[in-house]
C-alpha cells in the first residue's frame, strides 16, 4: 500500500477538518449531522483502504486456502470470536485451530474432534481470558448449530435474523450465555466481533469482505464493528460525544456512516482504519524528521 497520510486526504488543515463536526448540533451519544466535507473525506478514505491488501495482516488473511462455503463460514466465525487484542497474538491461535482441524474447521466442530484439545473444566488460558474450557463450551455450543441448521447462517435465517441487530440478538441467543466471554450472553455490549463477522459475510462486491451472504442479508442494517481505537477516532472527528463503548453508540456511529454511504454503513470501517494508519504514518515522519 502506498503511503497515502492523513495530511492528503484531509487538506489542508487535518486538524481543523478534524475537530469541525464538533461544531455541528447533537444531542446524547453522538454528535451532530456529518458535515460534506467530512462525508467527502471519509468516502476517500474508504476508497483507499478497502482494496485487496487490507487483508494482509488482518483476520481475514486466515481464511486463505478455505475453499467449501460452509468451512469458511465456520473457520470465519472462529476467527472473529477470537480477533481481540494484538493481532501478532490472535492470528496465530486461529492458525493453531486450522492446524488442529486439518484446514476442515467445519467438520472438526461437527464432527467433535474438537474435545480432544478443548475440555471442560480445563481452566488453562487458550488465549488471554479465554480457557480452554471456555474454549470447548464456545465449540459445543456452535456444534449444536451445525448439527441442527446445517450452518449458522441458516439459523439466522430460520430465525428470520436478517439485519444487523435481529443477527446480533439472534447469535447471542443462541449461544445462550454458555460460551461467554466468547460469545457475549446479551447485546448491549458493542459485540465487536459478532459485527465484524457480520460485515464479513454480508457485504457483496467488496474486494476484502466474503459476500457469502450477500443474496439474502440486508447489508444497509449493518452495525459498524466498534471498539476503543473505533471510538477514540469517531471522538475525534465529532461523529460521536460519549465514550462509552456500548450496542447504542455502535449503533449511532453507524447511522452517522449512513450519511457518508447510504446503502453500506459498514463501508465507514475501513474509513476509520485508514484514518488510523494514516495518523501512524505522520507521526512516525514527524519523529524521523
Amino acid at each position: 500500500m502506498e503511503n497515502f497520510s492523513a495530511a492528503m486526504l484531509f487538506p489542508p488543515a487535518f486538524a481543523r477538518l478534524k475537530g469541525m463536526n464538533k461544531n455541528s448540533k447533537g444531542t446524547g451519544v453522538g454528535g451532530g449531522a456529518v458535515c460534506p466535507e467530512l462525508r467527502a473525506r471519509l468516502r476517500a478514505l474508504a476508497a483507499r483502504f478497502e482494496a485487496p491488501d487490507f487483508i494482509d495482516g488482518d483476520p481475514l488473511s486466515t481464511l486463505r486456502g478455505c475453499q467449501a462455503p460452509a468451512n469458511i463460514e465456520a473457520t470465519a466465525f472462529v476467527a472473529a470470536a477470537l480477533s481481540y487484542g494484538s493481532r501478532r497474538q490472535f492470528i496465530p491461535k486461529i492458525e493453531e485451530i486450522k492446524t488442529m482441524a486439518g484446514g476442515d474447521v467445519y467438520g472438526w466442530i461437527a464432527g467433535g474432534r474438537y474435545a480432544e484439545k478443548f475440555k471442560d473444566g480445563d481452566a488453562s488460558s487458550f488465549y488471554r481470558l479465554f480457557s480452554h474450557s471456555q474454549m470447548a463450551s464456545f465449540f459445543s455450543a456452535y456444534r449444536e448449530i451445525l448439527l441442527a441448521h446445517g450452518s449458522l447462517g441458516e439459523y439466522l435465517r430460520g430465525q428470520g435474523a436478517t439485519s444487523g441487530l435481529a443477527a446480533v440478538e439472534a447469535i447471542c441467543a443462541a449461544f445462550g450465555g454458555r460460551a461467554a466471554p466468547v460469545i457475549p450472553k446479551d447485546a448491549t455490549s458493542p459485540c465487536k466481533r459478532i459485527c465484524m463477522f457480520l460485515r464479513w459475510m454480508a457485504r457483496g462486491g467488496s474486494p476484502v469482505d466474503l459476500g457469502l451472504w450477500s443474496d439474502w442479508f440486508d447489508r444497509r442494517t449493518l452495525i459498524m464493528p466498534l471498539d476503543v481505537h473505533v471510538l477514540a477516532e469517531a471522538r475525534k472527528l465529532g461523529l460521536l460525544r460519549t465514550k462509552n463503548a456500548t450496542m447504542r453508540t455502535a449503533r449511532d456511529l453507524t447511522s452517522k456512516m449512513a450519511e457518508a454511504f447510504p446503502d453500506d454503513p459498514c463501508r465507514g470501517d475501513f474509513a476509520l482504519y485508514g484514518l488510523g494508519v494514516s495518523e501512524l504514518e505522520d507521526s512516525q515522519g514527524a519523529a524521523a524528521q
